[in-house]
């Protein structure tokens, strides 16, 4: 149970759904005979890659989090720190393999989120900017890990991914906050890019006629970030923060939905938003942040 913590099953939830998501945008799901080996391939990956992320952060601020959070799995001594270090190795190393029985290309991309998952972990979220881009830049190449199950898709939509990068980045700065509380500034900011986000997803909706059922899941989406992200700003305080933080790593599941509906694909869309009441649960059981 202590190594299920560690690696916070209510966040791999939205991983896999992210590369549904991607898998979609492909066009997979619309092919007549469809395979779903490399499907599940593409989900263990995205596990493998997300839990080993989660176990390294945990890893390198083992020694802050006797401060800050002692009841930690590390620092709580739950979990031996060269345990920690083992199972984030095997994980990172199951997701590549995994990710490598599909395309190469796909395994490509498992190998960088690899390396910018630990990047992040070790140096990059230290700083205000960097930090942020970085883990958002990982969120990004997580839909393109999806989409790369289709190379030739792959080369038509890689732009996509940008828009989770940018929506990670937002969450990533709010929660700069989540400790010692934070200042409005950052707060108005997240917000901003959130409308970014929504915005971009509503054209590209409009601009491929599925704005209708896109808006089935655009509008959960939009109250369930916005609704704890203006509760932080009316009262910018740690535990608030939080909650606005919980909420926006949760609701990437309802982006994906998004994603699915928009590319023509509306039963991978329900699929994917019928994964909220399950990372809900689990985030009810183990931490998120």
């Amino acid at each position: 149970m202590n190594f299920f913590r560690l690696m916070r099953p209510a966040n791999i939830v939205t991983s896999v759904a992210d590369v549904l998501a991607g898998i979609a945008i492909a066009g997979y799901f619309l092919t007549i005979e469809t395979d779903y080996f490399p499907v599940l391939m593409l989900c263990l990956a995205t596990i493998g890659l997300y839990g080993g992320g989660i176990v390294f952060n945990d890893v390198f601020d083992a020694a802050l989090d006797k401060i800050e959070r002692p009841e930690r799995v590390i620092p709580s001594g739950a979990v031996k720190l060269n345990e920690a270090i083992f199972l984030g190795i095997f994980l990172l190393l199951v997701g590549i393999t995994a990710a490598f029985f599909v395309t190469t290309l796909s395994g490509i991309i498992a190998t960088l989120i690899s390396f910018f998952a630990l990047l992040y972990n070790k140096y990059a979220k230290h700083h205000s900017f960097l930090g942020p881009l970085n883990m958002g830049l990982c969120r990004g190449l997580n839909l393109l890990l999806g989409i790369s199950i289709i190379a030739a898709s792959f080369h038509e939509w890689y732009f996509l991914g940008i828009v989770p990068l940018i929506y990670i980045f937002s969450i990533t700065m709010i929660s700069r906050g989540e400790v010692h509380g934070s200042n409005r500034n950052k707060l108005y900011a997240g917000a901003f890019l959130y409308l970014l986000v929504i915005s971009s997803m509503l054209y590209l909706s409009l601009n491929k006629g599925q704005l209708i059922i896109a808006l089935m899941f655009i509008i959960p989406f939009a109250w369930m970030i916005f609704r704890p992200l203006f509760s932080a700003i009316k009262e910018p305080l740690g535990k608030n923060i939080g909650k606005a933080v919980k909420a926006g790593v949760i609701s990437l599941i309802l982006m994906d939905a998004v994603w699915s509906a928009v590319f023509g694909s509306p039963v991978a869309a329900i699929c994917i938003a019928l994964l909220l009441p399950l990372s809900l649960w689990l985030s009810k059981r183990f931490a998120v942040t």
